[in-house]
């Protein structure tokens, strides 16, 4: 699979795969790179072998200030009618959705501006480190919109209401220390190469755990996510279970005595397994 528009390879023996934003003025995302992400959930979404993705942008402005992502290309919706305008937000909204679903651990390394968009684009991250010069904000509602990729309504979820209030009613914009303070990014690094070993140390450890047991877990605790207890305990059945049904927990216990060695294996054994 090749992309024109986003720089994408492949690492740990293409278990991991790498995102690096370097696109337009300033890594501004309109339609042809929201072809290019969905054909990336896709990817990750049918790729057995792929257990973790890392994002990441390494951009600055003509005046050097670092930019993760500036916000949504507006300038390509000049001309278009409102249906366009509304089928098109709805495709980015899915388009998000599915990769914040994705059965894999996504760590972003954020440096700079994360405008609008970018903000959004944090809510498809399991694990997201902020650099001390990373910026924050939902601009929208100062522009006659409003969050239209889950800044309304899916940010409540990771920052509480009322953070997500603050921001979308005021569009103030927060620095990364205050976005930790409030769990919009969950640490904070001197600058984007620290932010690269840290993600780098902990997708390490993705490949070597069992990638079945990895997205059941994922997928149930997203899943859990605002249910009543009872309901939660059925979705953590469901999840173990079909680990067991898969056979890897199996695979687990007949090795837990030389767990090591077993980890280190993983890739091979489950990829027999799920082909």
């Amino acid at each position: 699979m090749t992309f024109e528009h986003l720089q994408v390879h492949r690492g740990h023996e293409g278990r991991v795969v790498y995102l690096r934003f370097e696109h337009g003025k300033a890594n501004e995302v309109g339609t042809e790179v929201l072809r290019e992400l969905e054909r990336l959930a896709e990817l990750l979404e049918t790729d057995p072998e792929v257990v973790a993705l890392v994002t990441w942008s390494e951009r600055s402005s003509r005046r050097g200030t670092p930019i993760f992502v500036a916000g949504a290309n507006v300038t390509e919706r000049v001309g278009w009618d409102d249906d366009t305008v509304k089928r098109h937000v709805r495709w980015q909204r899915s388009v998000l959705q599915r990769l914040s679903r994705a059965p894999v651990f996504h760590v972003a390394v954020i440096n700079g501006v994360a405008l609008g968009w970018g903000t959004e684009y944090l809510l498809t991250t399991d694990y997201a480190i902020a650099t001390f010069e990373a910026k924050f904000g939902l601009p929208e509602t100062g522009l006659g919109i409003l969050p239209g990729a889950g800044g309304t309504t899916e940010l409540q979820v990771r920052i509480g209401p009322s953070h997500a209030l603050r921001l979308g009613m005021t569009g103030e914009r927060i620095a990364s220390e205050e976005a930790v303070r409030i769990g919009l990014v969950q640490e904070r690094v001197e600058d984007v190469q620290a932010g690269l070993r840290r993600a780098e140390a902990l997708v390490g450890l993705t490949v070597r755990n069992s990638p079945t047991a990895m997205a059941a877990f994922k997928a149930g605790l997203q899943r859990s996510i605002g249910q009543s207890g009872e309901l939660r305990t059925e979705i953590e059945a469901e999840a173990y279970e079909r680990c067991v049904d898969h056979g890897e927990a199996a695979i687990g216990r007949a090795h837990f005595a030389s767990r090591s060695e077993e980890r280190a294996n993983w890739g091979s054994k489950t990829t027999a397994t799920q082909n």
